[in-house]
């Protein structure tokens, strides 16, 4: 899900790899899909992506949520973590995630990617 070309890049990106038990990908992305992502939407926004490994590590998820400034971030994930349906994904997918990589993540401005479409 690229941003549109028009859209300026968020200062900070919340960029999380998640490492899926083996032959649990499936499982995990319904779940994800299904209690996730409807609590996210509502507190996170849209994702700037969301990708799976192909190459390298395998079994991972990779999610990447734009952010403003450190206290958008902030806000953002309060509400995420207060959200009363959270809890639900956190328990329907203990199981499946083996391990979570979370980095923040700041934008460049060089000078040389100004205005290319």
């Amino acid at each position: 899900m690229p941003l549109p070309l028009d859209m300026p890049p968020k200062k900070f990106v919340d960029h999380r790899i998640y490492t899926i038990a083996l032959r649990k990908m499936p499982e995990f992305l319904e779940v994800f899909d299904r209690l996730a992502m409807p609590v996210l939407l509502q507190t996170l926004g849209t994702p700037l992506g969301f990708y799976m490994s192909h190459v390298g590590p395998l079994n991972q998820v990779v999610h990447l949520w734009g952010y403003d400034d450190l206290a958008d971030y902030e806000r953002r994930c309060h509400a995420r973590d207060t959200h009363p349906d959270f809890p639900a994904y956190l328990s329907a997918s203990e199981h499946l995630i083996v391990a979570q990589e979370t980095r923040l993540i700041r934008h460049v401005d060089l000078p040389s990617l100004r205005n290319k479409a």
